[in-house]
């Protein structure tokens, strides 16, 4: 089987036992990893640590777990736990959030969010290597701190959520791998020309870091009714600033410049309605597994490495979810 990853969203329509049957199917149909969000009132580690010990082969990953809100101590002993619960099979995936989710949530000023990841990955790369640390920046400051014998036997990869220039070069420069929260065919090759930029002002090898995003997918009949959960799915999107930036870079100013407008209103459903066909099928899959499978082999010829299908729900969670695993399974 090429290499596929599932995105699981950490949704309350999702019961914790709901989790830990689609990550069995997962796990049964040969997929790699399973990336769990953070957010809508749960937290990612939790999930994870139950996932981790219903499965045997998946990998079990954060996607992300954002920085703001834990130190790097923090953040290193919850990877050293996850990958003893996992055994050995934990990756980090770290990322920065947005200025109103850090702000308004933990009452923290948003500022200078590529150096304090930066910062936040040095510490937690060389605690999770087994280093007594002692390190002065602008962002954190500590002294003499280690794992000690709680810390992992081997490496826990570390990847960081990137959609700007800055943070995948930063990928490039220190993680192990880039993780997109969109990843259309057409942008694929910016992404691996800012990796190697990256890569090459550490002296690193670029084939090295490894490229990973989620694919929108819905496996399904009605593709109205797909077409109709997309656009919301965009359109809530499009209510942060920052990828309302990143999808107008990427050619869709009309929707956006409409979406805008219509959350200004307070209209969640015109910003969905703003969302055309073009888009949606440029930032997701739909249709039957087939035609689903088909598209994603040209995503994976643009040079997304490590697909992981982030599937959406047209009608109720987990049908929707089991028709995708099922879909791509080997």
């Amino acid at each position: 089987m090429a290499r596929l990853s599932l995105r699981v969203g950490n949704d309350p329509e999702l019961s914790p036992q709901d989790y830990l049957v689609l990550a069995r199917l997962a796990d049964e149909g040969g997929y790699e990893s399973l990336w769990m969000t953070e957010g809508a009132g749960r937290d990612a580690l939790t999930l994870l640590t139950s996932i981790a010990g219903a499965t045997q082969k998946l990998n079990v990953a954060t996607g992300i777990l954002p920085i703001y809100g834990r130190t790097p101590v923090i953040t290193a002993m919850s990877a050293s736990g996850l990958d003893a619960v996992s055994g050995g099979r934990f990756i980090l995936g770290l990322g920065v959030g947005n200025r109103s989710s850090v702000e308004n949530a933990h009452g923290i000023s948003f500022q200078r969010p590529v150096t304090r990841l930066r910062e936040t990955i040095a510490i937690v790369r060389r605690l999770l290597d087994g280093e007594q640390v002692t390190f002065e920046g602008k962002e954190f400051r500590v002294s003499g701190v280690s794992l000690g014998a709680a810390g992992p036997p081997g490496k826990v990869p570390i990847y960081i959520a990137a959609l700007g220039p800055q943070m995948l070069e930063l990928a490039g420069e220190m993680a192990d791998g880039v993780l997109l929260s969109w990843a259309p065919a057409g942008y694929l090759a910016q992404v691996t020309e800012h990796v190697r930029r990256g890569a090459a002002k550490a002296g690193r090898d670029p084939s090295e870091i490894d490229i990973a995003g989620y694919v929108r997918v819905a496996v399904a009949d009605d593709l109205s009714l797909a077409r109709a959960a997309l656009q919301r799915e965009i359109g809530r999107y499009s209510g942060n600033p920052f990828y309302r930036n990143f999808f107008r870079q990427l050619g869709f100013e009309a929707e956006m410049d409409g979406a805008e407008q219509a959350m200004a209103r307070g209209d969640a459903a015109g910003a969905a309605a703003a969302i055309t066909p073009a888009m949606q099928d440029q930032l997701a899959l739909m249709g039957s597994g087939g035609e689903c499978r088909e598209e994603l082999e040209r995503i994976r010829a643009a040079g997304l490495q490590q697909p992981v299908i982030a599937p959406f729900a047209v009608g109720d969670y987990v049908p929707s979810y089991r028709r995708a695993i099922e879909a791509f399974a080997e």
